[in-house]
């Protein structure tokens, strides 16, 4: 039994050391890594390109100046983050990276990107802890290759078109030194990746001529042998000389094999090899099968024909125009492809359509939107007149507040396309974001349901904004509801307030945002994201990635209108299965908000059933005009009415007519409601004056306020809202009389 027991403590005493030899092992180490850690930042804080040290989590730790100069902060950031501001699908290299340092401890690799050429040598260093250096290469690449590497004529073009530079290569196939760029190809001007007539001593030669823009418009001019020729051949160069080729080439069998590529080729399309891989394996978009394209080149009938094609796979953000032409002997013909990097102007390209897409589809929705308004401008306003011959008691009574009602929800349907299009009429105040966020606590809470809790985070010194509260209270609303929608087994909704200075501008999502002081809402919940591919496409108006019936796909379209409307700027970003931010940047409003005098004032009168006053009513819509006519006789005004402008000033034209006020359309055919008004007025300067109009009060810009005694009625209007409008127009004259 003492023994057992002598056993059990010697056992324990063991145990017990072990751990503590463990926990100090562990400890030394954890100290030894951050030493390295401080070590590598200390070392690489005078290096002149970007360098990071990061754990093994790939977690930046240190980073220095040159880094932060292109990155901006990036301590805390994964190294993942970094280079994705540099390519589009990062995961990929950072996956070959650990790999390699995992298994020799060292990585480098070429990026060759839309951001420039970049080395990225990566060391471990310590236990999992890794330096990471990323040397840019833009000055560098498209430096002239020396004679030394290449046997191939290289001519380097300033931007005048003199000859700056020729290697060996070039002197001996030209015969000399030229002056121009005419001295040397006879067909100008240069097609990259064509066969171009060569000007050479005593004869003529061909050659494919690979062009490289520099910067300041120089260039460099590499002439490669066409083998497809019957001409002299003067080149003394293989495929060998081409590797180091600062233009992209490939090497392709008529079936569509590649037989060859260089290394440019290589970075441009981002392979580590191309043996046994066929051209259909790493382009497409052609439209049709690339090996019949390959075929007819090869047979004669379709070569020196540049087409652009995008990477497949991991490559889907590359675009290059491949120009092919026939190369080698009968036996062995083959194609030989000089690739060209357009992935930023087929960016711009995409940009642009979509640029147009949107404005398209914004003028017809603010089309039909002032047409709709037209047409509901007629319906309520007849209702009205209904109303006023039925009390409550009536049987009908109870059908006319339901067409009022369904007219009314259509009006804010109408609103929605007017918010996309930013059209819409806003009336923006000074707000401050926590006391609006406040009093919509109850109804959002009510929204989201008691699965989802939702919290508010606010900045104790928020700025004030000048937005119009209703619409912005929209705007917050849909994003909640989204946001909710994305959580249908509960979660978490947090809406965060901040203030943001901007110090210089920021560029993000393509949208450039200009230094200054902003106010941030930001949206966040813990649902299943959105998809990268379908990121870019949500602001789209009818876009949803609801199921059929669930959404309009207007939500995020009218949200996007308000918030530009009104001078903002809105951002998505979304991690699928991680959830999704949606951030509203408003600049702030930093100027006094005086507060408002007590002005000692009469109450309001009510309307007269028995008005006076003659108006003269100029609306090209019929029922709109009969609405407006009847509603004001019916409060005792005298109308005359005109279907366009010029027969209101072909009315106005007998000086004996007198009228008290002009209520007329904005946009109509002929001359338009501002034109014919500021032309009367001159005849008539204390006329009043109401514009109304389905648009927004800014589709006339700044015609109103050059208006003396005008406002603006938007529609759809009722019948109380025009006639205290004319009634109240009516009074400031006579109080000014």
């Amino acid at each position: 039994m003492i023994a057992l027991r002598y056993g059990l403590l010697i056992a324990g005493g063991i145990s017990l050391l072990l751990a503590l030899l463990l926990a100090a092992r562990y400890l030394v180490l954890g100290r030894l890594n951050e030493d390295l850690t401080a070590a590598a930042t200390l070392l690489i804080a005078k290096d002149a390109d970007s360098a990071f040290v990061t754990d093994a989590a790939c977690i930046v730790q240190g980073a220095n100046g040159p880094s932060h100069a292109r990155f901006g902060q990036t301590i805390g950031q994964s190294m993942r983050q970094v280079l994705g501001t540099l390519m589009a699908q990062p995961d990929g290299l950072m996956q070959r990276v650990k790999e390699r340092v995992a298994a020799g401890g060292h990585s480098k690799e070429d990026i060759v990107t839309r951001s420039g050429h970049f080395r990225l040598s990566v060391s471990a260093i310590g236990d999992g802890a890794m330096l990471w250096r990323l040397d840019d290469l833009e000055d560098t690449r498209y430096a002239p290759l020396g004679t030394a590497n290449i046997n191939l004529p290289h001519l380097q073009i300033s931007a005048t078109g003199t000859v700056a530079q020729i290697n060996d290569a070039a002197r001996r196939l030209l015969g000399g030194r030229p002056k121009t760029l005419s001295d040397v190809i006879e067909d100008l001007p240069v097609r990259a990746g064509q066969v171009h007539k060569i000007k050479t001593t005593g004869n003529r030669t061909t050659a494919v001529v690979a062009e490289v823009t520099g910067r300041g418009g120089e260039c460099d001019i590499y002439l490669l042998p066409d083998t497809g020729t019957t001409a002299p051949r003067k080149f003394n160069a293989g495929w060998d000389a081409i590797e180091d080729l600062p233009v992209p080439l490939m090497k392709i069998s008529p079936d569509g094999e590649i037989l060859a590529s260089n290394r440019e080729a290589r970075q441009l399309l981002n392979l580590q090899d191309t043996a046994g891989k066929r051209m259909a394996d790493v382009l497409d978009g052609l439209g049709r099968p690339i090996n019949d394209w390959l075929r007819e080149a090869a047979e004669g009938r379709g070569g020196n024909v540049s087409q652009f094609l995008r990477g497949r796979s991991e490559n889907q953000d590359t675009f290059v125009q491949v120009t092919l032409n026939i190369s080698g002997e009968t036996a062995d013909t083959h194609l030989i492809a000089v690739l060209n990097d357009v992935t930023e102007l087929k960016t711009l390209e995409a940009q642009f359509v979509q640029s147009q897409k949107m404005q398209a589809i914004g003028q017809l929705a603010g089309g039909v939107a002032h047409d709709f308004n037209n047409l509901l401008t007629a319906i309520s306003g007849h209702c009205d007149l209904l109303l006023l011959r039925h009390d409550e008691g009536d049987q009908n009574y109870g059908d006319l507040i339901q067409i009022h009602q369904n007219a009314n929800r259509a009006a804010s349907l109408v609103g929605q396309l007017l918010a996309f299009s930013r059209k819409q009429n806003l009336q923006p105040e000074i707000i401050d974001l926590r006391d609006t966020l406040s009093d919509l606590t109850h109804l959002l809470n009510r929204l989201v349901g008691e699965k989802v809790t939702l919290l508010l985070n606010h900045d104790p010194a928020l700025a004030q904004i000048k937005a119009d509260r209703r619409q912005l209270e929209q705007v917050l609303m849909n994003l909640v509801v989204n946001a909710r929608d994305a959580m249908p087994k509960g979660g978490e909704i947090r809406v965060v307030t901040e203030n943001l200075s901007l110090k210089t501008q920021m560029v993000k999502d393509r949208a450039i945002v200009p230094p200054g002081e902003y106010v941030v809402v930001k949206v966040i919940d813990e649902g299943h994201g959105i998809p990268a591919e379908k990121l870019p496409k949500i602001f789209e108006p009818f876009y949803t990635t609801k199921r059929v019936g669930e959404g309009t796909g207007l939500g995020l379209s009218t949200a996007y209108g308000i918030v530009k409307q009104t001078g903002g700027y809105i951002f998505a970003e979304s991690e699928v299965d991680k959830g999704t931010q949606f951030s509203l940047l408003f600049p702030s409003y930093d100027l006094p908000v005086a507060e408002p005098l007590e002005v000692a004032t009469s109450a309001p009168q009510p309307i007269n059933t028995e008005a006076e006053g003659v108006v003269l009513l100029v609306e090209d819509e019929a029922p709109v005009r009969a609405f407006a006519s009847r509603a004001l006789r019916l409060r005792g005004y005298t109308v005359l009415e005109a279907d366009c402008a010029e027969a209101a000033l072909e009315m106005l034209n007998d000086t004996e007519l007198g009228v008290d006020i002009f209520v007329t359309d904005v946009i109509m055919p002929g001359m338009d409601g501002p034109t014919w008004v500021r032309e009367a007025l001159v005849d008539r300067p204390d006329t009043k004056v109401v514009f109304v109009s389905g648009y927004a009060e800014d589709a006339f810009g700044d015609d109103q306020s050059r208006i003396p005694n005008s406002v603006f009625l938007p529609k759809p209007f009722s019948l109380n809202a025009l006639t205290q409008t004319v009634q109240g127009q009516l009074q400031d004259r006579r109080m000014t009389a």
